[in-house]
């Protein structure tokens, strides 16, 4: 990551054509802005994965970060190798580091980035109460509110309640959303289900712009730790509750996002993702694909522009705002079948049917309960590896799978699953709505029957080709667990082939994305 380096000096320590480090669990941080703090720094790694230690040169402006495994910094490399992270709208450069682990323990100056990593770990194990740590490094205290009151400066464009959903849903569960104007301010309430992640979203996301230069967050815990949502519409709207009027006899489409979209220039977020870098890789651009999203990181918000012409483009551009049927390509035609898109699909809604293409077996439709289930589905599996292949999904613009007519050739292509026992989110306000998260490497297996033990699980995920790293059953449930497996793709993979595994004693083995790792 050389294209930070512009002054003499830097050349002298960093040479410019040194190959890069193998990589490492320890990350060397250049360029970062000599007020910033240590919470800051921490937070440009805590989506990927738990930081460990930390050690700040302020002098020299630099910092290491080390993260609990070499994993979770590979993936925090690659990410912000296409869009560099800034602090303080300040770009920092990011590299492996020649050290395999920070000794820090007999370090003077050391207190702060202990304190600062302490109140991070506290609040990732849920401890939230933090006797002696320094209050104004953003720990969490006892008894905060999961509410976020949100304030957009510089509004040059609409920013829709989609929007606010999408960007806030990678730090945890988004339950409930009110927007309103108020001081000719634009304002939303929004409520995660756990105060931790309404936490981790200020840190991150306070200060930031969602578009370059404008639309500006500024975010505070809300004194409401609750909030009472009687319509679902476009400007408020409660996830946990699809049975809700509209309040006003309309129909709740999503607004026509196109006016939001018009901005020009990418996204500048430090957590954009590689918006603006897609067509690079040269994606048809006309359907304005989504980007490929990094597991357990914050993936791009929905918006990826075509570099080229500056302008961005609705994901989907083709596809209808609102439409509840995704387009699925680069599919591998060979091994993919309905029931395996019903079921992946499955984890992020409820799939009522799926075709996949008759004369071009790498595409499918897959047609979602709702709007916000597809556009759900869309921002996490976009990208994903599924089969040896990255899987694209956009809206479609078909409103719904037709299922062919009698004694139409089909080859079994199309199936309607609108009646399956599998669905996760017919129960309104169901557990499985506060436990979406993005493909991980560690599953979440449940309905586990007692005389199931670690070895007849390890050994089940062997023999469908996976290569287990590690297995905990869960202290205070040991009818759930948590396997690790090599990588995402073979958790996916798993997942689409042991979820509904029968375990004997009338027992089926539900499969899911762990936020935890092991």
């Amino acid at each position: 990551m050389n294209n930070g380096l512009s002054n003499g000096n830097d050349n002298k320590k960093f040479k410019g054509d040194r190959p890069p480090c193998s990589p490492s669990r320890v990350l060397h941080l250049r360029k970062i802005p000599c007020d910033v703090t240590e919470a800051e720094v921490i937070s440009l790694g805590l989506p990927f994965g738990k930081v460990t230690n930390l050690l700040m040169l302020k002098g020299k402006s630099q910092a290491f970060l080390e993260m609990a495994s070499e994993e979770a910094a590979v993936t925090m490399v690659n990410y912000y190798t296409p869009v560099t992270p800034q602090l303080r709208s300040q770009p920092v450069y990011i590299q492996y580091s020649n050290h395999r682990e920070l000794k820090t323990d007999n370090l003077p100056n050391q207190a702060r980035a202990q304190a600062a990593l302490q109140a991070v770990s506290a609040v990732q194990s849920g401890n939230l109460a933090l006797p002696g740590a320094p209050s104004n490094e953003g720990t969490v205290l006892p008894g905060q509110s999961p509410v976020l009151r949100i304030i957009i400066e510089n509004l040059f464009y609409p920013v829709t309640l989609e929007v606010l959903h999408q960007i806030f849903s990678k730090f945890g569960t988004v339950l409930k959303i009110i927007t309103f104007t108020k001081n000719n301010q634009f304002q939303a309430l929004l409520q995660y289900a756990d105060p931790v992640n309404a936490h981790y979203a200020k840190m991150a996301l306070d200060g930031q712009n969602i578009y370059n230069a404008c639309c500006t967050l500024r975010i505070d815990f809300s004194k409401l730790t609750s909030l009472n949502v009687k319509y679902n519409n476009d400007k408020s709207r409660d996830f946990t509750r699809l049975d809700l009027p509209t309040g006003d006899g309309q129909p709740s489409l999503e607004p026509p996002m196109a006016a939001a979209f018009g901005a020009p220039g990418i996204i500048s977020s430090p957590y954009a993702g590689a918006a603006g870098f897609a067509p690079a890789i040269g994606f048809p651009q006309a359907t304005g694909l989504s980007v490929p999203a990094v597991p357990g990181a914050l993936g791009p918000l929905t918006l990826t522009s075509s570099a080229v012409t500056g302008r961005m483009a609705i994901p989907g551009a083709s596809g209808i705002p609102g439409n509840s049927v995704l387009l699925v390509t680069n599919l591998n035609p060979d091994l993919i079948t309905p029931h395996g898109l019903f079921i992946l699909f499955g984890v992020y809604g409820d799939v009522h049917r799926v075709k996949i293409m008759f004369n071009k077996k790498e595409n499918a439709l897959v047609q979602m309960a709702d709007a916000s289930q597809a556009q759900l589905a869309m921002n996490h599996l976009s990208g994903q590896r599924l089969y040896g292949k990255v899987l694209r999904a956009t809206l479609s613009k078909h409103q719904s799978v037709q299922l062919p007519r009698e004694g139409q050739e089909d080859q079994g292509l199309t199936k309607d699953f609108s009646n399956s026992p599998l669905h996760r989110f017919k129960k309104p306000g169901s557990k499985n709505f506060q436990n979406i998260f993005p493909p991980s490497a560690t599953l979440h297996l449940s309905n586990i029957p007692p005389s199931v033990t670690m070895d007849d699980l390890k050994n089940l995920f062997t023999e469908a080709g996976c290569s287990v790293k590690a297995f905990k059953f869960f202290q205070k449930d040991r009818k759930m667990a948590l396997i690790q497996l090599a990588s995402v793709e073979e958790a996916i993979q798993a997942l689409i082939e042991l979820h509904n595994h029968d375990l004997g004693e009338n027992h089926h083995l539900r499969v899911s994305f762990s936020k935890s790792t092991i």
